[in-house]
Order: C-alpha cells, then sequence, then structure tokens
C-alpha cells in the first residue's frame, strides 16, 4: 500500500495530508502495519520521500512484530501464503481482528498469483481498499491556492 501510494494517489506533493493523518490515527490507535512491511519502503534511495517518512515521521511502534505468539498460531494456516508480506498481514489481521488495507482485487481463480482479498476471504479477515479506509479516518483531499 506504502509504495503504491506514494506512486499513484497519494503521492507526497499532491496529498500529504494522507501521510500525516495515518501517523494521527496511529497514534488514536486506529492505524498500524507489521514489521515486514516497513522493509519494502527502505529498500530505495535515502532521499525518496517515502523513505524520510517512515524514518523521520512514523513511530517505531507502528510496524508490529509479526513474531508475536498470536501470529504464529495463525502462521499454519497461512503457510502457503506466507513466504511473502501478504501471508503475514493476513495472519496479523487474523490474530487482532483487523481489516487489512489494499488496493488488489479479488481474482478467486487466479492463474498466476494469489490475490490478498482472497486470502482475507479465506481466513475470515476483512479486506477493504484505501479509499474505503480513507472514508472510515474521515481522510480527505485539500486544496488551497499557492502561496507566492
Amino acid at each position: 500500500m506504502f509504495v503504491t501510494g506514494k506512486n499513484l494517489y497519494y503521492s507526497f506533493d499532491i496529498c500529504p495530508g494522507s501521510w500525516k493523518s495515518m501517523v494521527h490515527h496511529h497514534r488514536e490507535g486506529r492505524v498500524f502495519s507489521i514489521d515486514r512491511v516497513r522493509s519494502e519502503p527502505l529498500a530505495g534511495q535515502r532521499t525518496e520521500d517515502l523513505i524520510r517518512w517512515v524514518r523521520g515521521k512514523v513511530p517505531t511502534e507502528f510496524f508490529l512484530a509479526v513474531d508475536t505468539d498470536a501470529v504464529a498460531q495463525t502462521d499454519h494456516a497461512t503457510a502457503k501464503f506466507a513466504a511473502g508480506t501478504d501471508g503475514w498481514l493476513v495472519g496479523c489481521g487474523r490474530a487482532h481482528s483487523t481489516t487489512v488495507v489494499t488496493n488488489e482485487r479479488r481474482a478467486p481463480e487466479p492463474r498466476r498469483e494469489v490475490k490478498l482479498p482472497d486470502v482475507c476471504d479465506r481466513f475470515a479477515v476483512q479486506p477493504d481498499n484505501t479509499f474505503a479506509m480513507l472514508r472510515a479516518l474521515n481522510g480527505g483531499f485539500d486544496w488551497s491556492p499557492a502561496r507566492s
């Protein structure tokens, strides 16, 4: 979600409030991710907006450790899918009874790869997209004229 978001709809120059709201809602206990997701944005150049945001604005506890007993108990159910980060997202979503946010669309009969919403469905985890998350958090795009 982070890499796709910054590359498409929520680039830092167009929607800086989206990134600020994630940190705000994290502090209220409503938004978090997992430690395995943190490594994806950090793989780029240190000058990239996403890397600067993760390193400078996001509290460490935003990224939950997935090596907890609650997530590990779910691991056996997601063994085939758990090789990547998405499997851990499903396991964490199930262990914490939370929604997993993804922009992937269901593909119940995949040809090449299993889609995150389909795995969420299989393990009774609620998947939703970024737009639904923003609506639930009362997020929105705001515009103001450029200042000279």
